[in-house]
């Protein structure tokens, strides 16, 4: 109770830094991080092909986290016989790490702007604040990289695992057509957003990078005045 009340005591809301290039874009990574694992998570996605000899339908349905030889759809056929397939392929890997890297993100966006609006004070009065907080930018700079390119690749491995064309295949020959295809515009924007954030990451840095003493001399130097010698 004694720790709430001193960090409540130190509370200062200034919404000054959200005016400045390091509050507002940290808001947008806020916002973005969320459309990025939001876009992901929780995503159902199905393929509809269309059984000519029987005029029925055979629905393969996926969602996140995408692992696929989990998810079975039964085969209707013209002898009246059925078969359990499932489809091919586990990308969980890929969207769980990308997803991982947003709530991370997430949670860090929400710390620093609390930090940024309501502890500018404790923020600013040592280096280490910048400093940690360019670090930390920094790697999760790192990780929009890898975990957007990881799932790009991943994405494109799910468009083809989940194409009716291979569904199509266990049918025989024009006894299944296609129906629909599943619509992956949630998914495509997904990892747009992932890159979004990667560009917004690695700028936020160089804002970041100018609260340091890297860019700011620990002893700022002299002025003019002082450093001429009087005759």
């Amino acid at each position: 109770m004694e720790i709430l009340q001193k960090i409540m005591s130190g509370f200062s809301l200034d919404l000054g830094p959200v005016k400045e290039p390091l509050g507002f874009i940290r808001i947008l990574e806020w916002i973005f991080t969320i459309c990025a694992f939001a876009t992901t998570g929780g995503y159902v996605g199905s393929t509809v092909v269309n059984h000519n000899c029987k005029g029925e339908e055979i629905t393969a349905n996926f969602g996140y986290p995408f692992r696929l030889q989990s998810q079975s759809y039964v085969i209707a056929h013209c002898n009246g016989t059925r078969n359990v397939t499932y489809l091919q392929g586990d990308f969980s890997s890929s969207a769980e790490f990308y997803v991982a890297v947003g709530v991370l993100g997430f949670l860090y966006c929400t710390f620093t702007l609390i930090l940024y609006l309501g502890y500018q004070q404790i923020y600013r009065e040592t280096s280490r604040g910048p400093t940690i907080d360019l670090i930390v930018t920094g790697i999760f700079a790192f990780l929009w990289l890898v975990s957007s390119s990881a799932w790009g690749k991943g994405l494109t491995d799910v468009k083809y695992a989940t194409d009716p064309e291979r569904l199509i295949f266990h049918c025989l020959p024009d006894v299944c057509t296609t129906k629909s295809h599943p619509s992956m515009g949630r998914l495509n924007a997904s990892v747009l957003f992932g890159f979004l954030n990667l560009i917004l990451w690695a700028g936020n840095c160089w804002f970041i990078y100018k609260e340091t003493p890297f860019h700011k001399p620990a002893n700022p130097p002299p002025n003019a005045e002082e450093g001429v010698s009087t005759s």
